[in-house]
Formats: structure tokens, C-alpha cells, sequence
């Protein structure tokens, strides 16, 4: 009950969202709506029957024209329609929507966290310093005993490393400790072996301060430290995003674990004043939690298991295809593409549902304040009054499908 994958499932419950608020929102109106519209229709009998000549069988045709006119079609179909136009239109972008109200609070949004490993990079990072002396067969192979059971990035690499050389990589019989954010540690023939961060392997900070190289350690107790070196390349439209969001005056704020050398070198390359190196999955979350309460709306976007809790705590949140399992059962909206415009994307069609939703809400308010009083007036049959209702929404409907002609952001477009 109390390890990293139950605090993880606590955060995702407590992330699982209910109906749309716009949803909501139009049940409400449609619960007011229904005996409203009843007492319309008695109104127009009973007013027709009352004050003039015409008989009940003409006071009740205006009746049940009011009746059918004032029908809350145009008014059901105001949100969902533009909802499944604008899923459908993601869904072909390659991004698939899970939460039912993601694009309501995708919308909403004033600042844009990043993830560096895996997110604004591909993810894909490769060893760097294979030649260096310690840097052998027999501690590429003792360090692939702990890192086959991980799906972190660098963990993935150096596996790829010894596959590329044809060193073996079994996974230890030992128990293996994984600490979220720190490393990997296993007894193997009654040694402790460590495999992680500086801190986890007891490294000095100051040595090699200079390595702009992203770093796993091996310690073995009672051996020399080995340093693993990884390269990792930014996705190819990592700055035109990132820009694009500064140049709607969105805060964009990048959080990494990974060393200050870097996460700074990183920042710099995209233009970024506001970051924070070596955050652990706790302090990303207290991060998020101080953003929110100064009252913005926060989009979390990342990919590693370590990220999982932060996209949870997020308002809105998105991560990658290649995103860890439990990072993506958190995240709001999955993306397919190794490019990262699809996040400005799904953003934009968040932004234009909004507005449809919206215009879809007027239109249903203005078709029933013009038709409801030339029904009760006895100036349209009912068969006029069923066109007009059924016109309504066809109106609405075509309104959403404008979505579907909207022009979405690609990449080196601006």
C-alpha cells in the first residue's frame, strides 16, 4: 500500500474525470428546459382556448406547434457533436483523447510544463563514451543485469549498447530495488551493485563537472565507479513548439531530472529561462501543486514512469506513444507522432471546440427566442415547426463540422 505503483493509481483515480463540464452544463439548461417548454405549450392552449374564437382543436395544433419547435435538439447536440468532430479530427492528427473533459480544460491553460528525456528529446539516446577504458564488456554486462528490468531511457540505451556489441544481457536472479528518480540496486554474488545517478552511487558532485552528456553510474561495491555517457537528440521541431507556445504568452517552464549541465544546455538551445535540473518525481509534483495555486492552469506534459505522478497532478496533460504504461493511463491525450507539434495541435483544436461549443449554445438560444413566439402566435403548423426544429440541428451540427476545415499547426510553419 504504500509503494510508488500505489501512489501512482491513488493520483490516477483521483484524476478520473466524469461527464464534460460543458455536458453538464447543457443537461442543466435541458433540465430547466423540459418544464419550461410543457408550460409554454399549456400557456398557448389555454391562451388560445381563453381569449379567442378558434375552438380547441386550433388552440391545441398551437399547443403542440410549440411543443415541437422548442424541442432541445439544437441544444443536446451543441456539445457532443463538436466533441466527437474534434476527437475525430485529433484521432487523424494521431492523437488520441482519453479524458472526457480534456479538451474543455486543454483550452483553459496558462502554462506548459516539459519533460526533457523522452519528451522534448526522442527518447532515444545512444552511449557516447563506449571507448573509455572502463568501459569494458564485463561492466557493460554487469550493468545490464539491473538495467534490463528498467523502461527508463538510459536503462533502454545501454541495453541497445551491449546488444549492438553482442554482450549479454540477462536480468539478475537478485531482488532489485529501484528508488523513482535515483537508480537500480541489487546484491549479485554478495556485492552491492548500484546502478543510477551520481547521488545514488555516492559519486562526488565535482567530479567531471563539465560532462554536458546525460549519465548512468555502476558502483560495485568495493570497484571503481564507470560512468556511462548517452547522447540524446532533441526532437527535430523541439524549438519551433516551444516558441510557438512563448509567442502566445503561455508560460513554458522545463523540469528534468537529469544533471544541471544538461538541463541548462538544453534550455539554452531552446530558448528557455525557466527550468529546474535533478527534480525528483516529488518535487515535480510540489512544482505543479505551487503553479496551481497561484491560479494557473497547468499542462504537464512527459513520458517516464517517474512522470506519472506529475501528470496526474496537472490540470491537463499529454505524453507520448512511447511513453511508459503508467504514464500514459495518466495522461489526458496520447500522441503518436516522434514529432512534437502534436501538442500545439491538439491545442488549437481544444481552442476552436471551445468557441463551436459556445456558438453551438447561441445558435440554440436564438433559434427558440425567434421561433417559440411565432409558434405560440399560431403563425407555423406543426409540420413547419418539425422542419424548423429538425433545421436546428442541422445548423448546430454543420457548425462543429467547420472543425474538420480548420488549418492545424505542422512543424517549421510557424
Amino acid at each position: 500500500g504504500n509503494t510508488l505503483l500505489d501512489e501512482i493509481i491513488e493520483l490516477m483515480e483521483t484524476a478520473e474525470q466524469g461527464r464534460a463540464k460543458y455536458v453538464r452544463l447543457a443537461d442543466r439548461a435541458a433540465s430547466i428546459y423540459a418544464p419550461l417548454v410543457h408550460f409554454l405549450g399549456a400557456a398557448t392552449f389555454l391562451g388560445w382556448f381563453l381569449f379567442s374564437a378558434v375552438g380547441w382543436e386550433v388552440s391545441l395544433i398551437n399547443a403542440i406547434a410549440v411543443l415541437i419547435i422548442t424541442c432541445p435538439c439544437a441544444l443536446g447536440l451543441a456539445v457532443p457533436v463538436v466533441q466527437v468532430v474534434a476527437s475525430s479530427r485529433l484521432f487523424k492528427s494521431g492523437i488520441l483523447v482519453k479524458s472526457a473533459d480534456g479538451l474543455e480544460r486543454l483550452a483553459e491553460i496558462d502554462t506548459v510544463i516539459f519533460d526533457k528525456t523522452g519528451t522534448l528529446t526522442l527518447g532515444q539516446p545512444e552511449l557516447a563514451n563506449a571507448d573509455d577504458e572502463n568501459v569494458t564488456p564485463f561492466t557493460l554486462e554487469l550493468a545490464a543485469k539491473l538495467a534490463k528490468t528498467s523502461s527508463h531511457p538510459l536503462c533502454r540505451a545501454l541495453i541497445v549498447a551491449c546488444h549492438d556489441r553482442d554482450i549479454p544481457t540477462i536480468a539478475t536472479d537478485s531482488e532489485i530495488h529501484e528508488e523513482p528518480g535515483m537508480g537500480l540496486k541489487a546484491t549479485i554474488n554478495n556485492i552491492t551493485v548500484k546502478l543510477g545517478n551520481r547521488e545514488w552511487c555516492g559519486i562526488n558532485q565535482n567530479y567531471l563537472p563539465n560532462n554536458r552528456y546525460s549519465e548512468l553510474w555502476l558502483k560495485a561495491e568495493g570497484a571503481k565507479p564507470v560512468l556511462f555517457c548517452f547522447k540524446d537528440r532533441m526532437r527535430e521541431d523541439s524549438l519551433d513548439v516551444v516558441h510557438w507556445f512563448l509567442r502566445r504568452q503561455l508560460k513554458v517552464i522545463l523540469l528534468s531530472g537529469d544533471r544541471k549541465d544538461v538541463v541548462e544546455e538544453a534550455a539554452e538551445e531552446l530558448g528557455l529561462s525557466r527550468y529546474k535540473y535533478e527534480c525528483k518525481p516529488q518535487e515535480k509534483i510540489e512544482i505543479i501543486e505551487r503553479i496551481k495555486e497561484s491560479g494557473d492552469k497547468v499542462l504537464m506534459i512527459g513520458d517516464g514512469i517517474n512522470d506519472a505522478p506529475a501528470l496526474s497532478a496537472a490540470y491537463i496533460s499529454i505524453s507520448p506513444s512511447t511513453a511508459a504504461e503508467v504514464s500514459q493511463n495518466a495522461a489526458d491525450f496520447i500522441f503518436q507522432s516522434q514529432k512534437l507539434d502534436s501538442v500545439v495541435r491538439a491545442y488549437q483544436v481544444s481552442l476552436k471546440s471551445r468557441q463551436l461549443v459556445f456558438i453551438n449554445f447561441a445558435l440554440a438560444a436564438i433559434y427558440n427566442l425567434v421561433a417559440v413566439p411565432f409558434a405560440a402566435a399560431g403563425l407555423l403548423t406543426p409540420l413547419i415547426a418539425a422542419i424548423a426544429m429538425s433545421l436546428s440541428s442541422v445548423v448546430v451540427t454543420a457548425n462543429a463540422l467547420r472543425l474538420n476545415f480548420q488549418k492545424l499547426y505542422r512543424s517549421h510553419e510557424g
